[in-house]
């Protein structure tokens, strides 16, 4: 493909991609009462732990649309995922040779799943994250939270865990279409683990290692699975390469 034929194809890609994104936010829109109410309640358990007050606060007049637009729009990226995580795969296979192109089921059915398990892992935690950080309120003191900055920190936490949960898959990919080797991935285990620690301390920042030892342990087991995986496949495509050596007296 020519230059102009990939960014036709880039545009084309977007646009079913921001569709997607768009169509699903408007159903998430009937959703938003829901996940506020979820929002709340770890608010809420401030007040009854700590023995404060503790609530969210909406500074401006457009505060509660303009959060309810933000929660939408949010669940219509996640909804929609499926769509654009196939639709990031669609613009790379043109690139990709025939066998390699039939990855493609093998990425969606897994990158798809473990996307949803990092944003639930991510919602799951949420409450231990802001338990922790509300409990250095005193009792005379009150809480009050601003809603967009409390929904930003929450995206945050959930999305890029999602995200993160994604990358192992990439790795497998790479590997597979032969940009990565199952030696290069393992020999740069400490690197791996280091930003797996780093990247949990950025959002999980709560005092306490527990939250984030709660995010890593998943994220590393995700990333030695992803080399026991790009092992296997090496393994098995260097007795595929020894067999035809011996085949043809190489």
């Amino acid at each position: 493909m020519s230059l102009g034929q990939h960014l036709i194809e880039l545009r084309n890609r977007l646009f079913r991609a921001v569709l997607a994104v768009v169509i699903a936010a408007v159903g998430g829109w009937f959703l938003t009462p829901f996940v506020l109410d979820s929002l709340r309640q770890p608010v809420a358990e401030l007040a009854k732990v700590g023995g404060h007050t503790a609530e969210l606060n909406f500074p401006m007049i457009t505060g509660a649309f303009d959060l309810k637009l933000q929660i939408a729009i949010t669940i219509g990226i996640v909804i929609s995922s499926p769509v654009w995580l196939y639709q990031i795969w669609a613009f790379i296979v043109p690139a990709l040779v025939r066998r390699e192109k039939q990855y493609v089921w093998g990425f969606l059915g897994t990158a798809i799943p473990l996307f949803f398990a990092g944003c639930y892992f991510g919602w799951y935690i949420l409450p231990h994250v802001v338990g922790i950080l509300g409990s250095f309120v005193s009792s005379q003191d009150t809480s009050i939270v601003d809603a967009k900055a409390y929904y930003d920190f929450v995206i945050k936490l959930i999305v890029a865990v999602g995200i993160a949960f994604v990358l192992p898959v990439f790795i497998v990919l790479l590997n597979f279409v032969g940009v990565l080797s199952a030696s290069a991935i393992i020999k740069s285990w400490r690197i791996a683990i280091l930003c797996i620690l780093v990247f949990c301390a950025i959002v999980t920042p709560s005092a306490d290692v527990i939250s984030m030892f709660l995010l890593a342990v998943p994220m590393v087991v995700l990333y030695i699975a992803a080399c026991f995986v790009a092992w296997l496949h090496d393994r098995r495509v260097a007795k595929k390469q020894a067999k035809l050596d011996e085949e043809y007296g190489l």
